[in-house]
């Protein structure tokens, strides 16, 4: 008869080591490098497993397998070297593994890895919720919650508009995107494939025209563009109903939408005069990706709340809901949970990447890349009339694909530029309500050699593609 165990002793249990990855050098290239097709041969055996344990509905962007990623790369398993210009959806901005995140982590984790804030406190929370207000824009006093994601972030956004207020009417923008949850799907402006499918949505959600520079009427200025969605938001809502307006001070998914000048004070006006909330969702623009500590700030814009995710914890599941005390208190005790917010392995990741953006001045380091890219792009762009705009701020940049002779997006286009780059080892993504928009969101720590290769592998396949 076997043995029970000890509880201090774990049983015996296989090596789990895929032996995939045996072959991986020991020496990893610092600078692009293909060592196979893409997909090499080790990913499609992964591909082929993936087919028969993923769920369908999960996709990816490429077909390769990570391994390992440095400043700026990414590895896969068949030793191809990609120059990293996704950042795994903007949450890399300090770098993928950075040595003091994981330094904090393996600390925390050889200390506890969850208690539940809810049934036993810890000190790393309420830093991470000192920091959040320090760092948030304006100097009133405020609160914060953290939770795991950012679609349970924008929920909990809501449940506080509504508390506060008294109200129910949540208003959003046209191309906006909150979220994979039912209420954030509501919040979503693409159908596919975000929301086909999954209906009903929650109700009281209204969508009202942002501004779209590229694509607005010529020479409409911020201010009127925020007439015409204020006359839209009075006529089907009414003022007297709104808890909340919420913004994406840079759109992301939408397609990288830097509104004009004076659209989101002018929106911010409106609430304060009608007694609703300005949220602003800074889940993809937070933490110095637009070259100041959150996007706002680029409009001297105080939002009554905060919205964040992403990069907060460089690269583990957190997020937080920051505001003004008075509103963030307006909510129950009890009213804020969820087993895993605030997890005690997130909080020391997000000190940790908080004090690398600190100290390692990263909101300078995406102005400098937003330089590069903005001068070698829009450059390129007077090349090829089908790069209708190049647009953005900071490391959060955006080329929009259009038809060439006029405006209708590219999206054919498009998808052939970001494989060709996948192809020659750049890591490039789409966005945008039409998936006509190649999206730049690399590390704030990418290496100024890297980022100019990726670039000129970009250059060489729009002189290719868009000829």
């Amino acid at each position: 008869m076997n043995p029970v165990p000890s509880p201090w002793q774990p049983a015996a249990r296989t090596d789990r080591r895929n032996p995939l990855t045996t072959s991986m050098p020991t020496v990893r290239p610092d600078r692009r490098h293909l060592a196979s097709g893409i997909p090499g041969p080790l990913s499609s055996a992964f591909e082929a497993r993936r087919r028969a344990a993923v769920a369908r509905g999960v996709g990816s962007a490429v077909p390769v397998y990570a391994a390992a990623a440095d400043p700026g790369l990414l590895h896969d398993i068949d030793g191809n070297a990609f120059i990293d210009l996704a950042s795994g959806l903007g949450v890399t901005a300090v770098g993928n593994a950075a040595p003091d995140v994981v330094a904090a982590v393996r600390e925390q984790v050889g200390l506890f890895t969850h208690t539940c804030f809810l049934t036993s406190p810890y000190s790393g929370y309420v830093e991470v919720c000192e920091e959040l207000s320090n760092l948030t824009p304006g100097r009133h006093e405020k609160r914060s919650v953290l939770l795991s994601t950012g679609a349970e972030a924008v929920e909990n956004a809501v449940k506080v508009a509504r508390a506060a207020t008294g109200r129910s009417a949540i208003v959003v923008l046209d191309h906006a995107y909150h979220g994979r949850t039912n209420l954030a799907l509501g919040m979503t402006a693409k159908n596919a494939p975000f929301k086909q499918g999954f209906g009903p949505f929650a109700p009281d959600i209204h969508r009202v025209p942002t501004s779209y520079p590229y694509r607005d009427p010529q020479g409409m200025t911020g201010e009127e563009a925020a007439q015409r969605a204020l006359e839209a938001l009075e006529r089907q809502v009414g003022g007297e109903n709104v808890a909340a307006i919420v913004v994406e001070p840079v759109q992301g998914e939408g397609g990288f939408i830097v509104p004009a000048p004076g659209f989101l004070p002018a929106l911010q006006s409106w609430c304060r005069e009608h007694g609703a909330l300005f949220v602003a969702d800074e889940i993809q623009s937070g933490f110095c990706r637009t070259g100041a500590w959150f996007a706002s700030e680029h409009e001297d814009l105080v939002p009554d709340l905060v919205i964040t995710a992403k990069a907060l914890a460089g690269g583990l599941p957190l997020s937080a809901v920051t505001g003004r005390a008075e509103i963030m208190d307006a909510v129950q005790l009890g009213g804020f949970g969820g087993t895993y917010g605030g997890n005690p392995v997130a909080c020391a990741a997000a000190l940790a990447s908080i004090e690398v953006m600190r100290t390692g001045h990263l909101v300078d380091s995406a102005r400098a890349i937003g330089d590069t890219l903005f001068t070698r792009l829009r450059a390129l762009a007077v090349r090829h009339p089908a790069i209708g705009e190049v647009r953005g701020r900071g490391a959060m940049v955006g080329v929009e694909i259009v038809e060439p002779g006029g405006r209708r997006p590219g999206a054919e286009a498009a998808q052939r530029l970001a494989k060709a780059c996948q192809q020659r080892g750049v890591l490039l993504l789409t966005a945008g309500t039409h998936s006509n928009v190649l999206r730049f969101l690399p590390p704030l720590v990418i290496p100024p050699a890297l980022l100019n290769d990726a670039v000129d592998v970009i250059e060489e396949c729009c002189d290719e593609l868009l000829a």
